[in-house]
């Protein structure tokens, strides 16, 4: 859920709310009770809660990770084609 920072008109007072995409817009400051709220324009924050998907959660054994397994078999591939190259030419 996304983070918003308001500001109220009437006493300056500035807070950040915690609400739904589809929330109306809040409009009474909670310090001085006016209706006089107005969303201040800045970068969005969120939050991040409960169990999610993780690049691990679906592999076993030697695939926890791809990303370093594919770079060091290449890099193995890499050599193996160095010294075919190395003994063709002596």
């Amino acid at each position: 859920m996304p983070i918003y920072e308001y500001v109220c008109k009437s006493c300056d007072h500035e807070f950040e709310a915690l609400q739904k995409m589809s929330d109306d817009p809040l409009k009474e400051c909670p310090a001085c009770k006016a209706l006089s709220l107005t969303k201040k324009i800045s970068a969005a924050g969120f939050r991040l809660s409960g169990s999610g998907w993780y690049e691990t959660d679906f592999k076993s054994g030697n695939k926890k990770n791809l990303a370093s397994s594919s770079s060091e078999s290449s890099a193995a591939s890499a050599k193996t084609e160095t010294k075919a190259s190395n003994s063709e030419s002596a």
